[in-house]
């Protein structure tokens, strides 16, 4: 299951459940088209707490959708996960399609005021690796 919400600051996504590469293809065509509805200098919530570890194949959609929000100007996404496994293998993609730089990982089961924390991130810019603001890009 997938959803993709407008926000003041870009977009909220959520993923979850068990998400097959159909799906997943759908979720790429769908946010396409919200992101070529927004400005440049975006930014992106991304809810995975629910997800199930995803397919190699699945992963080539979700990837795509990584790279053409990079493409199209998102400044800085955070995504939460409740999964140490799903941390790791979202950490990876992040690295493969060079958004790691933009993208934070909150574990909602160790930060108990994640989404406050995530949207600080991409609002004010305070990198919650390091709880201190960066410059504004």
């Amino acid at each position: 299951m997938f959803k993709i919400d407008k926000t003041d600051y870009g977009m909220k996504l959520i993923l979850a459940g068990d998400i097959a590469v159909e799906e997943m293809t759908t979720w790429l065509k769908e946010l396409k088209a919200v992101i070529d509805d927004m400005n440049n200098d975006f930014c992106a919530f991304v809810d995975m707490r629910k997800l199930i570890p995803i397919s190699t194949e699945a992963r080539e959609p979700l990837e795509a959708g990584q790279k053409y929000a990079k493409e199209k100007g998102m400044r800085r996404s955070v995504v939460i996960l409740n999964n140490p496994v799903l941390t790791m293998q979202f950490k990876g993609i992040a690295h493969q399609t060079g958004i790691y730089v933009w993208e934070r990982y909150i574990d909602a089961s160790q930060e108990p005021d994640w989404e406050r924390v995530g949207l600080d991130w991409l609002i004010s810019c305070v990198d919650p690796d390091k709880k201190v603001a960066l410059p504004q890009d």
